[in-house]
């Protein structure tokens, strides 16, 4: 299914578009677990800053 999602993103506006993972700490039992999401190049930053 990856390999779907990757060649469907190079076909068109696939290059505008950044996958961004993140590390996020649970507060009630400390175990980290990963974000992840495709957000458009330009909002990177703010999608760090929020998540």
């Amino acid at each position: 299914m990856a390999k779907k999602v990757v060649a469907s993103l190079q076909k068109g506006g696939g290059k505008n578009h950044t996958k961004v993972i993140k590390m996020v700490k649970s507060p009630k039992t400390g175990a980290y677990a990963f974000k992840e999401e495709i957000v458009t190049n330009d909002k990177v930053k703010e999608w760090l800053a929020n998540n």
